[in-house]
């Protein structure tokens, strides 16, 4: 009898997530395929998983403060987004559409005038930074997915206090999940006691909460920094050393930082606000945004990605760009796990001609990822592109260059949890010089990886493979 109320209950249970996955719009068949995989495989775990992480909706009113946000943003602050024709104004033919798709994403438009400095190493990052924080004479704004009790996040949590003894109104972020030791830790109280004002992106004191309306790790994974809406930082450093001691055996954490100014910092200022509004309800009338062109800088735009956007819009620009590669591809990212518009684009361009590159850790800190993303490796050797695994750290650095003369820096990997998960910030930019400083970058990480060829991985043992294949099957869910 007891055997038969389990069997039943399991069944009932079967029944009823399965109706939900195919009742969900928004799931791909790979991924509706994956989370059956998942029930049947882990008959009562799955289950549990599937609550736990199956449903991406942050709520009614996440979303509708959302909304309310970027329609309170385009009302005040909308001349800093650019205008719809600063496209065919200032971008070439060629890369048009890719432009064009990013500013439908958020609004953000092509906006000119801008000047970069691609920062040489972590350290300059961090002394260039807390420079301009001391610098800096009205505000300071930051926002970290990890923020570390480190040398660099104790340098740049005493930067901000210092800044604010001396009247500079100081914004801190702060991821709930990425940061949590530091936001429990005597130095984010020392910011709240000197006046910085602060705030946590996503806080994990809601459980009951993310339980029910969400996945309980959608997270804000964005590294924004502004500074007197004259520079900002954009890249994949976050605030902590390039040791990173919370997994020491993977370092370093090798990353790239691009310094800018230009109008462009008040797009990624407005960004910011975005975040901040989201978890505070400071008005946008306590904010003097302005944007100053700088006379021979190039056209660039910002582009943030996150739940509360459209589905699928990052893996849709990325094959926008690639897309419209002519000559080549060099692409860097730690985790590699592309849905099938970002894979069949990397393959269709190097079916055509393009010579497409792309690197990867050779030793990543997610054994799952590793293997999902060796699963593609195949695929894309017969396709013609080339691929790297870079040995001496764990490569963060997340860039995209096309032709030598287009460039996409940021948080964003190109795995689901870029995609569909994470808050999420980057930066498009056209300029011979900038993308060319980026691509010398990305030559000196293929000259310190290992190239990997066809053979290589035919050569693989059968256990390798199938378990790769494995890893990645459930990959659409990862």
């Amino acid at each position: 009898m007891t055997a038969l109320i389990l069997l039943s209950l399991h069944i009932l249970i079967l029944v009823t997530f399965t109706t939900r996955i195919l009742l969900r719009d928004d799931l791909s068949p790979q991924a509706r395929l994956a989370w059956f995989v998942v029930l049947m495989v882990l008959p009562y775990t799955g289950f549990l998983i599937y609550f736990l992480f199956g449903e991406i909706d942050l709520g009614n009113k996440a979303n509708t403060r959302h909304e309310m946000t970027f329609g309170l943003i385009r009302e005040r602050a909308g001349s800093l987004m650019g205008a719809p024709e600063n496209t065919d104004r200032m971008i070439d033919l060629t890369y048009r559409p890719a432009f064009r798709y990013a500013a439908s994403i958020n609004g953000f438009h092509p906006v000119d005038g801008n000047k970069a400095e691609l920062m040489a190493d972590a350290a300059e990052t961090t002394a260039r930074l807390i420079a301009d924080i001391d610098a800096a004479e009205n505000y300071v704004h930051v926002l970290y997915y990890i923020w570390l009790d480190d040398t660099t996040g104790v340098d740049v949590a005493q930067a901000l206090i210092r800044a604010t003894k001396r009247g500079v109104v100081c914004r801190a972020m702060a991821d709930g999940l990425g940061s949590r030791a530091f936001i429990k830790s005597p130095h984010w109280q020392a910011m709240k006691d000197a006046g910085v004002k602060m705030a946590v992106a996503l806080p994990l004191d809601q459980p009951v909460r993310a339980l029910l309306t969400s996945r309980i790790d959608l997270r804000n994974h964005r590294k924004i920094t502004v500074i007197d809406s004259k520079v900002t930082y954009c890249g994949s450093s976050n605030c902590a050393d390039p040791e990173f001691r919370v997994k020491p055996k993977y370092a370093p954490w090798i990353d790239i930082m691009l310094r800018f100014e230009g109008p462009i910092v008040a797009q990624n200022e407005l960004l910011f606000l975005s975040d901040w509004f989201q978890a505070t309800d400071e008005n946008l009338d306590d904010f003097m945004l302005t944007a100053t062109s700088i006379e021979g800088g190039f056209p660039a735009q910002i582009m943030g990605d996150g739940p509360t956007e459209r589905k699928g819009a990052t893996p849709q620009l990325f094959a926008n760009l690639i897309a419209c590669a002519r000559r080549e591809i060099t692409l860097t990212t730690p985790y590699f796990v592309p849905d099938a518009t970002v894979l069949e684009a990397l393959c269709s361009a190097a079916h055509r001609g393009v010579d497409v590159t792309l690197v990867f850790p050779k030793n990543n800190d997610s054994w799952i990822v590793a293997a999902a993303s060796r699963s593609y490796y195949r695929k894309l050797l017969q396709a013609g592109c080339h691929i790297f695994e870079y040995k001496p750290g764990l490569l963060h650095a997340k860039t995209l260059t096309v032709d030598d003369k287009v460039s996409l820096i940021g948080s964003s990997n190109l795995d689901i949890r870029s995609f569909d998960l994470n808050y999420e910030n980057n930066l498009m930019l056209q300029d011979d010089e900038v993308t060319g400083g980026i691509c010398d970058r990305q030559m000196a990480y293929i000259e310190d990886s290992d190239p990997l060829y066809l053979q290589d991985v035919l050569d693989w043992p059968y256990r390798k493979r199938i378990w790769n294949n494995v890893i990645a099957t459930i990959g659409p869910i990862l």
